[in-house]
């Protein structure tokens, strides 16, 4: 039976919104990933047989197809394909996941996965200015409930019991950890440099090293004026492009590529499209069920910090080691590119497995909507 294995990851540096990455068109961000992949690998890309790239926002410069617009911004022999993936949050998360179906059915031996968000330039929720994207049958099904991620996390805060303190707690180790692991260059190996006007950016620039918990209390809450959830123990809005390479394990060694992990398996599963953000919650029950493995197993997990009710919940009902969960920080440090963010995390999945030589590690994302994914994968190296 044929596998899936990871050769490389790569990212950019995850831009604050309106920040470094700004005067940069999504393709062209994706573009750079793409080449450094080529640069890292060696690999020539005319043999890739697709380009699975995650976008959610399509509209503008991110319309048209930017997946196959991002191979032709590369460079890349026009023979090779791209199609654009849109999971929501976890776009891009479902392109590495596409990406090893297709590798291990035997209908591609080589793909790059991986996704881009230009939330500066094509902001969250324009394409609403166009239409709307529920119509009156699903508003009618949920008693015109005006879906609200934001709304929906002060829901699952409220189920769960969690108070302010808790998630601005929760928020400010996420800064620590994420500043941790800048200093002692966890991220070094994976984050390519991005030009940017002739200079090079490398470091993700939403991290606040002086956040506390205390720092945070002071902040304004955005969905109820009563509320828990505010723009500190959110994800940031960002910009940002990852990208993978993955083929089988013989195709890897015929090119003389040394694998850094297996896809061991995934799962997707559905939620209440009112409280969205629980949808993590069931897609890793799902897929530790399909293949036997529990929460003990798993050496560390990556669960996206949407908001911080999110991880909290997930813990309560995993019962997963809160030692585990999120060690290198997440998005509510560095930011969150929705198309972008999937392949985010499985960069900071691996270097967290090859650092502490941890055999198995799991992702998993919330996703408007209601869906979620949750993808697990073995180190080989």
């Amino acid at each position: 039976m044929r596998d899936a294995v990871i050769v490389d990851a790569v990212r950019t540096p995850i831009g604050k919104r309106n920040g470094t990455l700004a005067p940069v068109h999504a393709a062209d961000l994706s573009a750079q990933v793409l080449n450094a992949l080529v640069h890292r690998t060696g690999i020539d890309p005319g043999l890739v047989d697709d380009v699975m790239w995650g976008c959610v926002t399509q509209i503008g410069d991110q319309s048209s197809n930017i997946g196959r617009i991002a191979v032709l911004a590369a460079g890349w022999p026009e023979h090779v394909p791209g199609v654009t993936i849109n999971r929501a949050c976890g776009s891009s998360q479902q392109a590495v996941d596409s990406a090893a179906h297709a590798v291990m059915a035997g209908q591609y031996d080589i793909v790059v996965a991986g996704g881009v968000e230009t939330m500066t330039r094509v902001p969250l929720g324009a394409h609403r200015t166009t239409g709307q994207p529920y119509g009156p049958m699903v508003f009618a099904r949920y008693d015109n409930f005006q879906f609200n991620q934001g709304v929906g996390a002060e829901l699952i805060a409220e189920r769960y019991g969690l108070s302010r303190r808790q998630l601005d707690e929760f928020s400010a180790a996420s800064h620590a950890k994420a500043a941790t692991a800048i200093d002692d260059g966890v991220f070094d190996d994976h984050v390519v440099p991005i030009d940017v006007d002739g200079t090079k950016f490398t470091t993700d620039e939403g991290l606040r090293r002086s956040t506390t918990a205390d720092v945070l209390s002071g902040l304004k809450t955005s969905f109820k004026p009563d509320g828990v959830i505010h723009a500190g123990n959110s994800s940031q809005i960002s910009d940002g492009a990852s990208a993978l390479l993955i083929t089988t394990s013989d195709r890897a060694a015929e090119l003389g590529l040394t694998p850094i992990a297996r896809y061991h398996s995934g799962a997707v599963s559905g939620a209440d499209p009112i409280t969205m953000l629980l949808g993590p919650i069931p897609a890793t029950r799902k897929v530790l069920q399909r293949t036997g493995l529990t929460v003990d197993d798993i050496g560390v997990f990556e669960v996206n910090e949407a908001f911080a009710p999110v991880p909290l919940a997930w813990l309560a009902e995993t019962g997963a080691d809160p030692d585990r969960l999120n060690p290198l920080g997440g998005a509510i440090a560095v930011g969150h590119p929705l198309g972008a963010s999937g392949g985010i995390l499985m960069t900071r999945l691996l270097a967290q497995m090859r650092r502490k030589d941890l055999r198995y590690g799991l992702q998993t994302m919330c996703e408007g909507g209601g869906t979620a994914n949750a993808t697990i994968i073995e180190l080989l190296r």
